[in-house]
């Protein structure tokens, strides 16, 4: 028996070493061929030159505003959507477990005891008791000679690498979706304080103007002109409140908090942003992105599993055996006799199955063009998103200043325009028109304000910074 146990200890021993030798079905992973721009569109040529980009500073170097930056922390620690990320992570990591184990062999133990009573027949009546004890274990293992759990092996490390990155993603969409959400809550809060001090002014030339009516200097028309001027603003402040609790209540959510109010520091017109944001190479996105990177590990994994299906085609090589020990005594359980042992080798090859393998490597493929196609247009959506947040922030700047002078010049037209109603040179429609230019200008510079801080915000995520710890 021990002759033979070293024998089949031996055949294991060499059909490892030709499986290990053996070489792996299946395509090898070349990254597809994509095509980078020289330089991004709509950068400035001074920031094109640099190597460096934005996109490489952590963060809470690039957001300085420190509740801006504990609400980001928090978000951090407590989103629902990035702890559900790293779930995922985990998910892919105990899947990789479950696919490296088909590699090893596999072995059970097992005991039975039986007992039987049965009548010996004679005349006596007599009734014969019989057991059996057996002990004993099985070993099995498929050889992976033609690299089937090898590709699997390969895709599953792959889908772990995606979940990791995609983790990155959301790290990077949240971080962006929480400063672009703050600074929106900062413009209300600006819109807010203008709406008041108009509400304030307009008070006041309604009470002088109810003076003047009531003095005969002027008629009931321009009283309930200036009314209508108060009552705008009123419902203004009114619908500015709404704005703002429920833009708490949205980054409350994001922090993965129940709904509440926001701490607030920096003014929006005090939140730094350089004029010029380094981009560097756009071919540096391509490893930056991490949903670029997601994409192509999501490939990888799609291309490995063309090996797997087509593992198929060929024969599975199945080794078993087992040992143990059987008696009927439990002394005798285990002596020399007792010792029990069997080894066996199978090969299966698949002869007819109506098309199956076929159409398992024919979905594989299928899925790996796919999967070719997304990351090549996920690359493509980077580069766009990039150009147009450029193109967004140039543009907002120079927007940004142009409503500064409107703004000027309307404050300016309004107070001449006050000036020449108190003196009886124009009518209160004159004061009206002016009054609400000015507050449609001021307005209209928040927004202009926001935009240019929502596009610094879209510079920095689309070049694939914030997933830096």
């Amino acid at each position: 028996m021990r002759r033979y146990s070293v024998e089949f200890t031996a055949a294991i021993s060499v059909l490892s070493m030709l499986a290990a030798g053996c070489a792996t079905v299946g395509p090898n992973y070349t990254r597809p061929a994509t095509e980078a721009p020289g330089a991004f569109r709509g950068n400035a040529p001074e920031a094109a030159a640099a190597a460096a980009s934005v996109a490489e500073q952590a963060w809470s170097t690039l957001y300085v505003d420190e509740p801006l930056r504990e609400l980001i922390t928090t978000t951090l620690a407590q989103n629902y959507d990035l702890r559900i990320a790293a779930s995922r992570i985990l998910q892919a990591q105990a899947q990789a477990g479950i696919t490296r184990s088909n590699q090893f062999p596999t072995v059970d133990a097992q005991a039975i005891g039986q007992g039987q009573r049965t009548s010996v027949g004679n005349s006596e009546g007599e009734a014969r008791t019989v057991g059996v004890i057996q002990l004993g274990a099985t070993a099995s293992w498929e050889p992976d000679f033609w690299g089937k759990y090898r590709r699997a092996n390969e895709s599953a490390r792959a889908q772990i690498l995606a979940s990791e990155w995609g983790r990155r993603a959301v790290t990077s969409a949240l971080i962006s979706q929480v400063a672009a959400g703050y600074f929106a809550l900062r413009a209300a809060d600006l819109d807010l304080e203008i709406a008041n001090r108009a509400l304030e002014t307009r008070r006041e030339s309604l009470r002088l103007t109810q003076v003047r009516e009531s003095g005969g200097a002027t008629s009931l028309v321009d009283v309930r002109q200036a009314e209508q001027l108060v009552y705008g603003a009123t419902a203004r402040i009114a619908d500015l409140q709404r704005q703002i609790e429920q833009q708490e209540n949205y980054l409350s959510v994001l922090a993965g908090r129940l709904p509440g109010s926001i701490a607030r520091g920096r003014a929006l017109t005090e939140q730094p942003h350089a004029p010029e944001l380094p981009t560097g190479l756009p071919s540096a996105l391509l490893e930056r992105r991490p949903d670029i990177q997601q994409a192509e590990q999501e490939l990888i994994s799609a291309n490995a599993e063309i090996g797997v299906a087509r593992a198929n085609y060929f024969p599975r090589i199945a080794l078993t055996g087992s040992g143990g020990v059987v008696s009927a005594a439990l002394s005798a359980l285990f002596s020399g006799p007792a010792a029990a042992w069997s080894a066996a080798a199978s090969v299966t090859q698949p002869i007819f199955n109506a098309g199956r393998t076929r159409s398992q490597v024919a979905l594989a493929e299928a899925r790996r063009e796919e999967a070719t196609l997304v990351y090549q247009q996920t690359i493509q959506r980077a580069f766009l998103e990039v150009a147009d947040a450029l193109v967004g922030y140039h543009r907002t700047r120079e927007l940004r200043a142009i409503e500064e002078q409107l703004v000027a010049s309307s404050r300016d037209a309004r107070r001449l325009a006050d000036i020449r109603y108190r003196g009886g040179a124009a009518s209160y429609l004159e004061v009206l028109d002016s009054d609400t230019r000015l507050f449609l200008a001021e307005n209209e510079l928040v927004q202009s304000q926001l935009e240019e801080l929502a596009a610094f915000v879209e510079i920095y995520r689309a070049l694939g910074g914030g997933w830096q710890p």
